[in-house]
Formats: structure tokens, sequence, C-alpha cells
């Protein structure tokens, strides 16, 4: 099942101006490290550059500058089924930090990437060319394995000599370039000093091969199908033909050849059939995102509606769940409910149809029969980021900002590097009246999107409220010491 996909054209001024902030946000951190030259390495492979401590920081100032400047995804069914994948495949990495923070970036190329401090990003064109999880699998694992071999810190080790705001150019235009698929990270890379461009932006042959054979154990050891890879390689390349030549944005960074295609193809056929199959969860959330990156609804229900009726069609639950997901965002509320009612009754526990049911439901007004089903589904699978997610919704639009922020509060504890989540719990604590924990929501907001001024005005304003005996006044001010502190070794 194909869908024609129209790209999100960013203004030429915005990428510059994006690019000119990551360049203006890492020097600083390259300085550091010419600060740092005569001290000893507390990094690991490929620690002689960038130390445990400085990946942190780089990845705390990248994510910040996506967070700012990126458009994203924060769908929690996407986000809860890509956590899922990556986290099935981590145990078999050999990373010594196994906290990651994983992004879906709001663009149909295909693309992913892996950066310092532990960030890991995929475009959400890849589910679209991804057409089995086994594929879509492969690239994740490929990613993790280039984060475990370090390749990014030894790349930048190769150009040592390099001035230091050369090597905060490097870092700006990779990121920049894998985040929003534009020449724009080129251009960074270039007015840093006259190196080589390709030699920036390309992993190289040897460590591709690594990050290969590295992510082909790591797919095998999970009890995915290897055989993914090489299936996914060929994908690019047909991808790369129909565009004439001109690659999918992935390969301007991990250069792909007829003969690498051919070894990992080799290597993969030398590991035991493992019987894999695809989750339907994969093909759920990949038909969500059809529906996303559809030209039109039109198309899209069309599209849905002609391969139902295809007597050997696969995945005909996916297609319909796709199906109720393009009329529910054409409006079409009633045919979607008695879908996803259908799919339920056939699979009364799958948490994707129940949100989404509660959804429909939601959108047609039932905020009472939404919150009974979504409490339900909660009482099964307690701290459910997507079930929790929708009852906060239904909350905020049933105006109860007490009850919806309980809930955000608890998602916010759970998964603090969301900055919607936070940006939601201000706006729920703003219905509830509780002004100290609006000053609280938006300091965190801030702090996630590199606004530390920002931050330190909204936990001092909180602070004022908060009597000074009070146990939540410490917490404040705990908060605002760290913030006082980043802000001065700025």
């Amino acid at each position: 099942m194909t869908f024609d996909c129209s790209c999100h054209n960013r203004p030429g001024k915005r990428l510059l101006a994006l690019a000119m902030i990551l360049v203006m946000v890492l020097a600083p951190l390259a300085a550091s490290r010419a600060q740092q030259r005569d001290l000893p390495s507390i990094g690991g492979l490929g620690g002689g550059l960038l130390s445990d401590r400085m990946e942190e920081d780089i990845g705390r100032q990248v994510m910040a500058s996506i967070r700012r400047s990126a458009s994203q995804i924060h769908d929690p069914l996407v986000a809860e089924y890509l956590t899922s994948v990556v986290y099935r495949l981590v145990p078999y990495t050999p990373v010594s930090n196994r906290e990651l923070t994983i992004v879906v970036i709001d663009n149909p190329a295909i693309n992913a990437f892996a950066v310092p401090g532990n960030i890991v990003g995929v475009n959400g064109g890849l589910f679209l060319h991804a057409r089995t999880e086994q594929q879509f699998g492969s690239v994740m694992a490929h990613e993790l394995a280039h984060l475990s071999q370090r390749h990014f810190a030894r790349r930048l080790e190769q150009q040592e000599r390099s001035a230091p705001l050369t090597a905060a150019g490097i870092i700006a235009g990779i990121v920049l370039t894998a985040v929003t698929g534009s020449d724009a990270g080129i251009a960074a890379i270039m007015g840093t000093q006259a190196l080589s461009v390709q030699n920036m932006l390309a992993y190289s042959r040897a460590h591709e091969q690594e990050a290969d054979r590295v992510g082909l154990d790591i797919m095998a050891d999970a009890g995915l199908d290897p055989r993914g890879m090489p299936e996914m390689f060929e994908v690019m390349m047909r991808q790369s033909r129909l565009q004439g030549n001109r690659p999918p944005e992935y390969l301007s960074t991990h250069p792909l050849t007829e003969s690498r295609v051919s070894d990992t193809r080799s290597r993969a056929e030398q590991y035991a059939a493992s019987g894999a199959s695809d989750t339907l969860e994969y093909h759920l959330v990949r038909s969500r995102l059809q529906v996303r990156y559809a030209r039109n609804l039109g198309e899209a229900i069309e599209a849905f509606e002609a391969y139902l009726k295809e007597p050997n069609a696969g995945q005909k639950d996916a297609a319909r769940y796709g199906l109720a997901v393009a009329l529910l965002a054409d409006g079409q509320h009633a045919r979607a409910r008695t879908l996803l009612e259908d799919l339920l009754e056939q699979s009364p526990h799958r948490i994707t149809y129940q949100v989404t049911l509660a959804e429909a439901l939601q959108a047609q007004g039932n905020l009472a029969e939404a919150r009974q089903l979504m409490e339900r589904a909660l009482q099964r699978n307690p701290g459910n980021y997507p079930i929790m997610d929708r009852l906060a919704l239904i909350e905020i639009e049933a105006g109860n900002g007490s009850q919806a922020a309980d809930y955000l509060r608890t998602l916010t504890r759970d998964h603090p590097q969301r900055e919607n989540l936070w940006l939601r719990l201000a706006e729920a604590e703003g219905m509830a009246r509780n002004i100290v924990g609006v000053h609280r929501a938006r300091a965190e907001y801030d702090i996630l999107t590199g606004d530390l001024e920002a931050a330190q005005r909204q936990l001092r304003q909180a602070q004022e409220r908060v009597p000074a005996t009070a146990p939540l006044r410490q917490v404040i001010s705990e908060r605002l010491t760290e913030v006082s502190r980043r802000l001065s070794q700025s």
C-alpha cells in the first residue's frame, strides 16, 4: 500500500538561521575542549576528543535546538512504539549508558540519526519507506551501533588539529543535515573551515562496515531478522534511482555502495533463520503515518478502501485501522467509530485501538464515554503513556484542569524529556488556578528548549509565591540554584 507524500519545504532563511544557531550554541563546547587539551580523557571509545561529560553537554544543546527549530511528531502512539523497538535492541547493544533520548522528526523523507548525548532520532518518513518491521529495525540497530562504537567522536578525533570552531561547525552541520534533510548543514560546515565536506558529513567506509556488522549482531540477538538490513539498503537504492540518482537524505551521511549491500547481504545470510515476523503494532503505526503524509485525506481513504478489496492483501487489520484514522481526520467520526469498535471487538485489549476509539468518541462530544473507556484501559495498563495522554486531553476539554494536571504530573515524571507534556501541564495548571504549578511547568519547558534565563524567571516567580517554611519552597530553590549555575557556566 503506497501513498504520495508531500514534502515539508522549509524556507531557506530559517534553515540558515538554524545553522548559525547550532554553530553558536556548540562553539563554546568545542572551545571547552581547547581549554582541556592537557587533561586526561575520561571517555571510552573515541573519548580522546569528547569526554562523556562533553557528549552529554552536546546532546543537551542539540536537543534544545531540535525542540526550538525542528518540527516533531508528538503522537504518543508513535512515540511508544518507537521506544519499544529501540529498547528491544538496547540490551544487545554495547553502550555503557542505556538512557536514551528518542525523537521523531516530522518529515516524510528517509532519515535517522544518532548523536553524542545518547540521542536517537528518526524521520516519520522512515515508517513509510520501511515496508516491514525487520527493515525498520535494521536502521535502528545500525544507528545504535554507531552510537555504541562512538563513531561520531572518532570522526572528530580525525580532525583533532582543526581549530575549535571547526569542530563546532562539524557537529552543527552534521546534526542540522540529519534533522532537516537540507543543504543548510553543509553550508554551516563550509563556513567554518575549508575542509572536505564529504569527510565531515559521511561516516567512513570502515565505520559503516563496523556499524553494519554490529547492527546485524544486535538484530539477531534481539530476535529480529538480520536480512532486513540488506532489504532496507535496497529500498534506499531504489529510492535513489527514482529521485534521479539524488540519494535519500540518510545516504548523505551514510554512504551506500553496491559492494556494501552485497557484503551486508552475505553477512546476513550467515545467521540462522530467526523465523521473526512483524508485529501488528508496527503496521498500525505505519498506517497512522501514511495518513499523516498523504497528499490529501480523500486519496488516503480511497487507497485504504482499494487495498481492503484486494483478495490477497496482507495486514488487513492495519489497513482497516488506517482507514479509521483517515476517516477520523476527515471528520467522518461515526464511520471511524464503527471501524474501531469492530477492531476492538477482535482485539479487546489492544491499546492503539482503545486510544483511537477514545479520540473518535471525544471528537463526537462523548466525553463521558471516552473517559470511561480510558479509565478502564488505565486500570489494566497503569502508567501507560498514550492512555494517560488521552485522559489528560479529555479532562482539558471537559474543563477539569485539576484532574488533567494530575495525569500530566505523572507523565512528566515518567517522561521528563518530552517538552510538549510540560507545556500542556502548564495549561492544565492554569485551568486549575495553580499559579505556582504554571511557573514550575513553564520553567521545565524553558530548560528543555534551552532558554535558561526564562526558566530562571519562572522559578523565581514560583519561589515568591511559596511560604519560606513550605517543603515545596526547598524543591523550587534547588531547581533554581541548578539553573543559575548552568547560566553562570554558559
